[in-house]
């Protein structure tokens, strides 16, 4: 957006385990964000969440009903102007992709389950945004969530180091102070719970250090408040302080008996399990003082927005990074994105494919030869797992599906259970996709010479049919007629038609 231009809006929702928060912005024609709206509700997600790993009926419909009152304030809005993410439930649960259909109905809006790591970042992105700019040296950040902790050391507004443990204020206090006992024993339990948690991380965080940590969580901001609305301090967290807090509500006994200065009825039920993580954290990584950010996941997703916007999308970088890091050759990756690009135009109407796709298309050409790093045999198989199973900053986990599946599908025998990855409606569109992508990479197989230029290009549900505009194949190009021979063959295999 350039000066002078008109100020737009921007959304973003968090599907928390706990609570779901939406914030509305609007973007001056200076690009500085201002508030408009901020949402929230205690949806409890995260409990929900059954021992086989699905979510429970009444947990969907209290997300749904809160999606929808979420959804009329953003229904004009212009989805690529609203970013809803899900975090660790959705992450966990078996039946998230079901639920996900009634969500996004019910929001109006596509909403994208995120990584621990993604979220990590994330949250740094929004906690950065929010500090002093002049603030020097490392910084370390935390997130409470109901899930899931994130711990992320950064400097600027560049995250250095990203962690996604896998315990919140949910799952801890349902797990270690049932019904809500407040009892010494449940203290114990839930604190060594979370000290196992850190363990594998703990030595090499407190080796690199930072100069400030920040708090960015309502658990977090919920201590805080607590603290000062109780005189135990003015401002800050410390260790001590919040031995004093557990002190008080093991003498209240149970949640019902809780009368502490500052914590609200909504946020008793969990507090317990977020103030024990808080203080294994601090004992674990040696934390002397922790001030609170009003920046989190939303503001996160805002500013990262922002920045796609401004022609610096992050899964750029991380494609580039790839690249690099696996030795693909760049300007042959460069060609064959560019000949998929032509190939997606001259059939998106025909095939009705949606836009974005144009886009996961050139990132799947761009890394289709990440697996020749591990294997020249069956590389498309690593290069799939690769992408299925890297942390991919900025990509959502149906992006890198989706990447996955492309790339798993670029070359020889290709089986519709491998489509198997993605939602069942996107199976067509796949489909497509993972055919423009096999073209492409066979009109550059030498890897040298030009792609030979399509005349015609005949469309009709899976079928292609393609002149050149060389004629007799046979005899000038007897290698690429030997090639789209065994792509038919291949083809065929899905149900669909390849002709020339």
């Amino acid at each position: 957006m350039t000066d002078g231009q008109a100020p737009y809006k921007l959304a973003a929702i968090d599907l928390g385990s706990n609570s779901f928060h939406m914030i509305v912005v609007q973007i001056d024609a200076f690009e500085q964000v201002n508030v408009l709206d901020r949402l929230h509700e205690a949806v409890r997600l995260g409990g929900g969440l059954d021992a086989k790993g699905h979510l429970n009926k009444e947990a969907q419909q209290r997300a749904i009903d809160c999606l929808r009152r979420f959804g009329e304030r953003i229904r004009a809005f212009p989805s690529e102007n609203v970013a809803a993410v899900g975090t660790n439930t959705l992450r966990q649960s078996k039946n998230a992709r079901e639920f996900l259909h009634q969500a996004e109905a019910a929001l109006g809006h596509p909403i994208s389950v995120i990584s621990g790591r993604e979220e990590a970042r994330l949250i740094y992105l929004g906690v950065a945004h929010s500090l002093a700019t002049d603030q020097q040296g490392k910084r370390f950040v935390m997130d409470i969530g109901g899930g899931s902790t994130e711990l992320i050391i950064g400097q600027g507004f560049e995250p250095l180091h990203l962690e996604s443990l896998r315990m919140g204020c949910v799952s801890s206090s349902r797990a270690f102070f049932p019904d809500g006992k407040l009892g010494k024993s449940c203290w114990e339990k839930a604190i060594t719970a979370a000290h196992l948690e850190l363990r594998p991380i703990k030595a090499s965080y407190r080796d690199i250090g930072w100069e400030s940590a920040t708090g960015a969580s309502g658990s977090i901001r919920a201590v805080k408040r607590v603290i000062q609305q109780t005189g135990l301090a003015p401002y800050g967290i410390t260790l001590e302080h919040m031995y004093r807090l557990r002190e008080m509500m093991i003498d209240a006994g149970h949640v019902d008996k809780l009368k502490l200065a500052g914590l609200s009825d909504e946020r008793k039920p969990v507090f317990a399990g977020g103030v024990a993580i808080l203080i294994a954290t601090f004992e674990a990584l040696k934390i002397d003082r922790m001030y609170v950010s009003d920046g989190a996941l939303r503001e996160g997703l805002i500013y990262d927005r922002l920045e796609r916007y401004q022609h610096e999308d992050i899964r750029d970088k991380t494609v580039r990074a790839l690249q690099q890091r696996f030795q693909v050759n760049q300007k042959y990756a460069e060609a064959v994105r560019d000949t998929a690009h032509k190939l997606f135009n001259r059939c998106r109407d025909d095939w009705k494919l949606p836009c974005h796709l144009d886009q996961l298309l050139s990132w799947a050409a761009d890394l289709h030869e990440v697996g020749l790093a591990i294997s020249h045999s069956s590389y498309h198989k690593h290069g799939g797992y690769l992408l299925a199973n890297a942390d991919l900053p900025g990509f959502s986990t149906e992006e890198q599906r989706w990447l996955s599946v492309l790339v798993r599908t670029h070359r020889q025998k290709i089986s519709p259970k491998l489509f198997e990855l993605l939602n069942s409606e996107h199976y067509q569109n796949a489909l497509y996709l993972s055919v423009l992508l096999r073209l492409a990479v066979l009109l550059h197989r030498s890897h040298k010479d030009a792609a030979p230029r399509i005349e015609r290009m005949k469309l009709s549900k899976n079928r292609i049919e393609l002149q050149f505009q060389d004629s007799g194949l046979k005899n000038k190009r007897p290698l690429l007629l030997a090639d789209l021979e065994r792509e038919q063959a291949f083809l065929k295999g899905v149900k669909f038609e390849l002709a020339f």
